[in-house]
């Protein structure tokens, strides 16, 4: 399959506004990374490894509370149970392309590459779908690399005294807030973070990993109750 590379600067072209963004996220990271232990070669190698902003925001706040594997592995996890609705949503428009190049771009999945990749396939049954998700995908993995990297660095010069480890809740409020937008997702934000206060007591940290599971429930069971707005009317459907 021939490179196209209209395709790929279409998709750099769409994502270059999510850069600004990318960087200082990946800088906390780096530098909440060093404050919990760990050097900077083995937080770019997580880096490298994971390439998941929440799930190693995730891992690394577990590691600074001495969690089990177990529970990490779990809570990452779930942190990133939405790729493979992702994957499964692009899978029938990636199916031409071979096995490893898709095993790849399911290494480069981000929640922008395939919120770019499924409206413009979607829109343009033409586009050269492998080169336009590199487009997006390729940039913002260098960029995050770059990044965490910098902030390791910066994080292994800082004084422990400093206690930078506020900086990793202070990521995750900032991540959850623009997320929550509707009844279901308050509910679910509410449940989960209330009962991962009542429950950090459980042993192996275990408590983050029940009110996580019974957080996504009610909010499960809550979009039943309250259904997403009609896409035609704009009202709230039926209670």
């Amino acid at each position: 399959m021939a490179f196209s590379r209209r395709a790929y600067l279409a998709g750099f072209r769409d994502v270059s506004p999510m850069f600004l963004g990318i960087v200082p996220f990946g800088m906390i990271t780096g530098v909440s990374a060093v404050s919990v232990g760990l050097s900077p070669t083995e937080a770019i190698g997580m880096s490298i490894l994971v390439f998941a902003g929440a799930s190693q925001l995730a891992a690394i706040a577990l590691l600074g509370q001495g969690a089990g594997v177990l529970v990490i592995l779990l809570t990452t996890f779930m942190v990133n149970l939405r790729m493979a609705m992702y994957s499964a949503s692009l899978a029938p428009l990636l199916a031409p392309i071979r096995a490893p190049m898709r095993a790849f771009l399911a290494y480069l999945m981000t929640d922008q590459a395939y919120g770019f990749s499924i409206l413009t396939f979607r829109r343009d049954p033409t586009m050269p779908r492998r080169d336009y998700y590199l487009g997006v995908a390729t940039p913002l993995w260098i960029l995050w690399q770059f990044a965490t990297a910098a902030g390791a660095f910066i994080g292994a010069q800082v004084p422990p005294s400093w206690q930078l480890e506020f900086a990793i809740p202070l990521t995750f409020l900032a991540l959850l807030a623009p997320a929550i937008r509707d009844r279901p997702g308050l509910v679910a934000a509410l449940l989960g973070g209330g009962l991962s206060l009542a429950l950090v007591n459980l042993p192996y940290n275990l408590g983050l990993v029940l009110a996580s599971l019974i957080g996504i429930s009610a909010g499960t069971l809550a979009e039943r109750i309250w259904p997403p707005a009609s896409p035609t009317t704009g009202e709230e459907g039926a209670k």
